[in-house]
């Protein structure tokens, strides 16, 4: 018996080792939407790539049906994106060895804009784990299971006003505690909605408003969720505002302009930049040649011109990629590729340099103790975080790239125009 008992522990001991020596990404980080986990860009995985090419550190590459700027999100061995095939508007869901698992044509009528700068797959999914949720330019939201089953199909421009946007709108919706928030920002009258994201039932939804006029209302940011824990709000970004809403009613809670000033207004001036919300601290970019403000979370009303509101101000913007904030610093990617950071606190400039000189569409992440810058000629620029520039790397793939990286299972995901890619191990 007691042979028995030490045969038994000995198997058990061995299993136990070899799910610990085993890589599985059922542990891994999740990526649910286009700026991962909290909204902020930030993965807390380890032991992130450094270094890639075509052919060195590539766990796979899978061609895809069409260009697009969609971010690919994860959870667990899923991976969802949208994409375009031909005419038509696609979910895509893959495994995280690269297998195709299924696709779903949800609408059709893509539109390229601005020769190579959009197209109908702009936004990007969201999912919950259970349930994943795509939207396209022209209005069509749907939500599907892992399995692929649609669950519920809707057309936002017919149920909330048809869209009056020059390029489309490319916001990405947001998702909390079961609603799914849009910001529907453009000229032919802004609202802000919340659906139940189980069902696509209206919960609410309010009118945006604004005295922007012209180009200025053609938004191309997406709305963020505000939590320290202890405040939470919805953040809208457009229309010259930044403005924030009870999650639960849409009451309006706060509202700060003056990021385009009314004195020789450009009508050809447009917010892209989408704010930065993390505890304590939210970061507004503005439009092109523009300001950006540090403004605290817990105000209330129009606090424009309420200077004690206002963490610091400073007179550029990113323009095109999001701010990103890691530990006591933020840190702003222009559109040029130059690298700015900034004192957390403070607001001063420790540093401006120039990293690679290309369009940068895509916003910066942050993983393992690195910075992820990514140009849109496809190299990915590794930064060391902190008051002290430094460049790491410098990774290329030669093909085009507008979509954020995304961090899970150990990898980097780069959706390029024409494939997905998976770097890091195998």
């Amino acid at each position: 018996m007691p042979s028995r008992i030490l045969f038994s522990s000995l198997l058990t001991a061995a299993a136990c080792l070899t799910i610990l020596l085993t890589p599985t990404f059922a542990q891994a980080e999740n990526w649910p939407d286009w700026r991962g986990p909290n909204n902020a860009g930030i993965s807390h995985e380890k032991n992130l790539p450094t270094q890639w090419s075509k052919d060195q550190n590539v766990a796979w590459r899978v061609e895809l049906p069409g260009a697009a700027g969609a971010t690919p999100v994860i959870w667990g061995n899923h991976i969802f994106l949208t994409s375009v095939e031909g005419d038509n508007l696609v979910l895509l869901c893959l495994d995280t060895s690269g297998k195709q698992l299924w696709k779903k044509a949800v609408g059709s009528g893509n539109r390229v804009v601005r020769s190579d700068e959009g197209n109908s797959a702009s936004p990007s999914p969201i999912t919950d784990g259970k349930h994943v949720w795509c939207f396209f330019t022209t209005g069509d939201l749907a939500c599907f299971d892992f399995a692929g089953k649609e669950i519920w199909k809707t057309n936002v421009q017919d149920r909330f006003g048809k869209f009056d946007i020059q390029f489309g709108m490319t916001s990405t919706p947001v998702l909390d505690n079961g609603k799914l928030y849009l910001q529907l920002i453009h000229s032919g009258g802004a609202k802000v909605v919340a659906l139940n994201a189980e069902t696509g039932a209206e919960v609410w939804q309010v009118k945006r408003k604004s005295d922007a006029y012209a180009e200025c209302e053609h938004s191309y940011a997406s709305p963020m969720i505000y939590d320290d824990g202890q405040l939470k709000f919805l953040l809208t970004h457009g229309a010259d505002y930044s403005i924030a809403y009870d999650l639960e009613s849409g009451k309006e809670l706060w509202r700060v302009g003056g990021l385009h000033p009314p004195a020789g207004y450009d009508e050809t001036l447009r917010f892209v930049a989408s704010p930065l919300a993390a505890p304590g601290l939210i970061v507004v970019p503005s439009a092109k040649r523009g300001i950006l403000v540090a403004v605290k979370p817990d105000s209330r009303g129009d606090i424009t011109d309420k200077a004690d509101r206002y963490l610091w101000k400073f007179d550029t913007t990113p323009d095109v990629p999001s701010p990103l904030a890691v530990g006591d610093y933020v840190y702003l990617c222009r559109e040029n590729g130059n690298l700015i950071c900034l004192d957390r606190k403070t607001g001063e400039e420790l540093y401006e340099e120039r990293t690679h000189r290309d369009r940068h569409r895509a916003s910066p992440v942050f993983g393992d103790d690195k910075i992820y810058l990514t140009s849109r000629d496809g190299q990915v620029t590794v930064v060391k975080p902190g008051p002290k520039f430094e460049i790491l790397a410098e990774n290329k793939l030669d093909e085009e790239i507008s979509a954020s990286p995304a961090i899970s299972g150990g990898r980097i995901y780069l959706r390029t125009f024409k494939a997905l890619w998976a770097i890091g191990p195998q």
